[in-house]
């Protein structure tokens, strides 16, 4: 995980506030460099000079050591700031640092090809620009990047098109251009856009002092002449021509997702560095985002069966007072604590068992995290700085729980522990795992729901993927900035390329259970009693929580995380999650 701010400007060099680099720091721990170039523009029609100042912070998770950026080529000046993790190159694992890995890759796009004689042409900067793309078509992985071309005067800026890593882009008072993994001062900032790769041509006739013309070059899926290849194919519309046959534990679809979901898992657990000041029988490499609900704890069982036995997995559960909750406790005389009576902690607790009977040998570790009411004003500010621009009730509802839970400071119960004592514990870890995505598409969400009832399978379908369409630009660029403020990285399985490939590939009856119906004479059995009460919301997801043993988790219910750990609605009732914040 990396911090990235990049500016652009006519006249001078131009830095961010102090406040930014300070918040950049905090991303990145590890290593904080400047690196500024001046760019001089000769043609037979004008004289430019561009000054472009780049900086980087580093969260070192990959490789035996720190790989300090922004990265610079001695031969052409190019330059790199990373924010991502390869996590495969052309179908490849990587198995070292990836950042290098990328720059090479991009350095080799962008040089002159053999052919070209004498000053690099018109062609083969197009061609440049079509080989830059097929580099990162190449890439699996969550990234954002600023990438200078100096060869051929070109500068780069991207996300993924799940947008799972933070990058805004937006214009100071003078006109000069800043992307920034985070909003600087107080001038408009707005996401950049997950579309496709943003591109400005230095040498552009249109390139004035006050203007900078920006090309957005799209993903595309399935077409052999565009060269920036989208991994996400279009959804599986096929619909049944009968009721679908119910899924089973044994379904050969619901092994081979437990499967592809351990495979995404396992990119994303094994290899990680230890953490500064690591002891391996106290700290932790990983973290899971844990209200105990089916996603994020069947995360954690899969975990359990990839990771070293000796290693303790840390299960952060977060709970809030919440002000409102507690005067209706007290005007109806009920004594509860705040905090245990939270929908989360009470899940999060019963799961936390379930892990400690299935998985005996391993030391699970849960952390309550309790966050009282003046705890929450307090931060309040920082976290509304931290999620801009988003400006919703409900961005900083899920984002004081983002906040509060990444932070990862609480009391800690151990499976290990010789007594069922709590004791203070701010965990080591820095890479977090969150189920995000699993609702998305599997039909998680009660709307999908609704539009079964309503359409069938034709709007169940189309509930799903408008949700999936909406990954890249909603949400999570939020949230990677939320919590990645207290240098750890979070990381997510059920989006992977490959796995959400595979997934909406895969016809919707494979996903869920509604509609679902026996197989014709088929007998009532132990399994059918083990898989009774299922809900249909996200029935694979469930029957694999089952065949790993996990029989109460499996029938978790749906909960929003601002209503299971109670940021939702602390002061006011009568507000609502879209309204914008004063």
């Amino acid at each position: 995980m990396c911090g990235i701010f990049f500016s652009l400007s006519p006249s001078h060099p131009v830095l961010p506030t102090d406040e930014t680099c300070s918040l950049l720091r905090k991303r990145g721990p590890d290593s904080f460099q400047i690196h500024t170039v001046q760019h001089t523009t000769n043609d037979l029609n004008r004289s430019q000079t561009y000054h472009l100042t780049f900086i980087s912070t580093v969260l070192s998770l990959r490789g035996d050591h720190v790989y300090r950026q922004p990265l610079i080529d001695p031969t052409s000046k190019s330059v790199l700031c990373w924010n991502g993790e390869a996590w495969k190159v052309a179908g490849e694992p990587v198995e070292d640092n990836d950042t290098e890995l990328v720059f090479k890759m991009f350095l080799e796009a962008v040089k002159p090809s053999p052919s070209a004689t004498g000053q690099t042409d018109t062609t083969d900067r197009r061609n440049a620009v079509y080989r830059f793309e097929d580099a990162i078509s190449s890439i699996s992985g969550p990234f954002s990047f600023v990438f200078y071309d100096a060869i051929n005067s070109k500068l780069f800026f991207s996300r993924d098109c799940l947008g799972r890593r933070s990058l805004l882009q937006g214009f100071d008072e003078t006109g000069s251009l800043k992307v920034c993994s985070l909003r600087d001062g107080d001038n408009p900032f707005e996401e950049v856009s997950t579309m496709g790769l943003h591109m400005i041509d230095l040498n552009a006739d249109d390139a004035s002092s006050n203007t900078y013309s920006i090309e957005t070059l799209p993903w595309n899926y399935g077409d052999p002449t565009v060269y920036l290849r989208s991994p996400i194919p279009p959804m599986n519309k096929a619909l049944p021509r009968d009721n679908p046959t119910r899924l089973t534990v044994e379904s050969a679809c619901v092994k081979d997702l437990e499967m592809r979901l351990r495979q995404a898992l396992e990119l994303r657990i094994n290899d990680i560095p230890e953490p500064p000041n690591y002891t391996r029988m106290h700290d932790a490499k990983i973290a899971v985002l844990f209200s105990g609900g089916l996603d994020c704890t069947l995360l954690a069982r899969l975990s359990h069966e990839i990771l070293p036995s000796d290693e303790t997995i840390d299960l952060l559960n977060v709970a809030f007072e919440n002000p409102r909750v507690v005067a209706a406790a007290s005007k109806n005389k009920t004594s509860t604590s705040a905090y245990e009576n939270c929908p989360d902690r009470i899940t999060g607790r019963a799961s936390f068992a379930e892990l400690q009977k299935v998985c005996p040998g391993r030391n699970w570790r849960f952390v309550a995290i309790d966050i009282p009411y003046s705890e929450t004003t307090a931060h309040r500010n920082e976290v509304k700085r931290l999620m801009k621009p988003h400006n919703t009730e409900m961005d900083l509802s899920i984002a004081c729980a983002l906040y509060f839970a990444s932070r990862g400071q609480g009391v800690a119960f151990e499976s290990r522990a010789e007594e069922d004592k709590p004791v203070p514990y701010v965990s080591s870890t820095r890479v977090l795992l969150s189920g995000l995505g699993a609702d998305e598409l599997f039909a998680g969400y009660g709307r999908h729901g609704i539009a079964y009832s309503r359409n069938g399978f034709e709007g169940l379908i189309d509930e799903i993927n408008l949700d999936v369409s909406r990954l890249g630009y909603r949400n999570l660029g939020r949230d990677d900035r939320v919590i990645t403020h207290w240098g750890r990285e979070a990381r997510y399985p059920f989006i992977d390329e490959e796995f959400v490939a595979w997934v909406l590939q895969a016809p919707v009856w494979e996903k869920c259970g509604f509609g679902a119906c026996k197989p014709a004479g088929h007998d009532k059995s132990s399994v059918d009693e083990i898989e009774t009460g299922l809900d249909a919301e996200k029935m694979a997801l469930r029957l694999v929580a089952l065949r790993l043993g996990m029989s109460k988790v499996a029938r978790e219910k749906k909960r929003a995380i601002q209503f299971g750990s109670r940021t939702a609605k602390m002061e006011k009732g009568g507000t609502k999650g879209t309204d914008s914040l004063t």
